[in-house]
């Protein structure tokens, strides 16, 4: 584990390298990896959240007159959704009448159970987090296999290159975690040199050709992405 986390750190990309011209015994297989650091960052989100001495901040407003509402942002997009002024009566915005039928349903005891319901809200989309990226791995894999479909790798070869990056992303998630100031700035750059770097010395091509790759990669990602964050955040609130 030790070999395989210093040459995923020192070298991006190194280890798919590796991995994929037969030196598979010298470190861990890329599923365990991901698995692994995965895991162990996601408990350790779910424990930083319960020991968080401050007080929660959720997107609820209270007020004496006005019951509580629930705002999510995603995207672009802003969702809302609660109780009418007088109390008796669901409203919500920008959502499917499914949804927001639901929601009436879950909450339809009144403006208490939607306070007590929003302080489970955090944890749930925590949890979400790992199902989610078991969808988003595979899609990652595919964009690239359909960036890169000129190198005649199978998509199994894509999708250990998506392995290794997306465990050196949570890996990075977990160093966001200790008490410094700054990281979370430091990750928003190292992460994308990071892959950039990697997909580099993966694929390898002339830097620019590399470069219009990599923007599409991004944005087919970041529309995956985004579409995944939207059913996460429904799970988390219908569930």
């Amino acid at each position: 584990m030790w070999r395989t986390l210093v040459l995923l750190f020192r070298r991006p990309g190194e280890l798919t390298r590796q991995y994929l011209r037969g030196r598979r015994k010298h470190y861990v297989l890329p599923l365990r990896l991901y698995l692994t650091i995965s895991v162990l960052v996601l408990l350790a989100v779910r424990l930083s959240n319960l020991l968080d001495a401050s007080p929660p901040q959720p997107a609820v407003q209270f007020d004496k007159d006005e019951p509580p509402k629930v705002e999510l942002n995603i995207g672009s997009a802003s969702v809302q959704f609660g109780f009418k002024p007088d109390g008796k009566g669901f409203e919500c915005s920008n959502l499917p009448a499914w949804v927001c039928k639901r929601l009436e349903q879950r909450l339809g005891t009144g403006p208490g159970a939607l306070a007590n319901d929003t302080r489970g809200l955090k944890a749930r989309l925590v949890d979400a987090i790992g199902p989610a990226m078991f969808v988003l791995l595979p899609g990652f894999a595919a964009w690239l296999a359909l960036a890169y479909r000129n190198r005649r790798l199978r998509y199994t070869e894509h999708l250990v290159f998506a392995l290794h990056v997306h465990a050196f992303w949570f890996a990075m998630l977990g160093i966001t975690l200790l008490p410094i100031g700054g990281l979370q700035g430091l990750a928003w750059i190292v992460v994308p040199v990071y892959t950039w770097l990697a997909m580099r010395r993966v694929y390898g091509g002339r830097w620019w050709a590399q470069a219009l790759r990599s923007a599409a990669v991004a944005s087919l990602y970041g529309v995956t992405m985004l579409a995944a964050l939207v059913v996460a955040a429904l799970w988390a609130l219908l569930a």
